[in-house]
């Protein structure tokens, strides 16, 4: 009789591990988009490190971050030196310090538009535009995540061979650009609303 009670308890103890593990295991690219499709805004603040062969010291730069779902991206470099990246539907635009603007069309650049596409199909939860550009690949679950995206096309091959993207729930963590000629970033993000 004892025996059983173990045999039972043992029995009863695996099926509870192994529910936590199939969950984990169950969680997909379509739960993932799902989650961050439901964020319709945030903002963040981040740390940005640009790791280049050339140089000895990573180039760091820090700032704050806002998202409209479903195309409004702002990155507000603060340091070292104060810059804007906005990107409006399919506009982007970059306004330096000394208040020079430049705007690009994204229809007119392509590699351009699957760049920004990786980040801002990501935080809308646009599975459809996201696999326009990229092959992705999901590991973990719902807790903690990593979304590594491939590119497809060629010409946006030449230029990164993989971006990461890591968060929980539905909040992106940190991003990692991986740059074909070796070269790298890492930006850190924190949610703060």
């Amino acid at each position: 009789m004892r025996v059983s009670k173990m045999s039972t308890s043992l029995a009863g103890l695996l099926l509870l591990l192994s529910s936590g593990f199939c969950l984990a295991a169950d969680f997909s690219l379509a739960d993932l988009m799902q989650l961050l499709g439901q964020k319709k805004s945030g903002t963040a603040t981040f740390v940005e490190k640009k790791y280049i062969a050339m140089l000895k010291q990573p180039l760091e730069s820090s700032g704050e971050l806002a998202f409209t779902a479903p195309d409004r991206l702002e990155k507000r470099t603060l340091k070292p030196k104060p810059e804007a990246v906005v990107l409006e539907g399919n506009k982007l635009t970059l306004e330096r310090n000394d208040g020079r603007k430049m705007s690009v069309n994204l229809a007119d650049r392509p590699e351009v538009s699957a760049f920004v596409e990786s980040i801002r199909a990501t935080l809308s939860g646009d599975r459809s535009a996201l696999e326009r550009y990229y092959t992705p690949a999901l590991s973990g679950g719902s807790e903690q995540w990593l979304l590594s995206l491939a590119p497809i096309q060629p010409r946006m091959q030449k230029v990164i061979s993989q971006i990461r993207i890591a968060g929980a729930r539905n909040q992106v963590k940190a991003i990692e650009f991986l740059q074909a000629d070796g070269d790298r970033s890492e930006m850190t993000i924190t949610s703060t609303r």
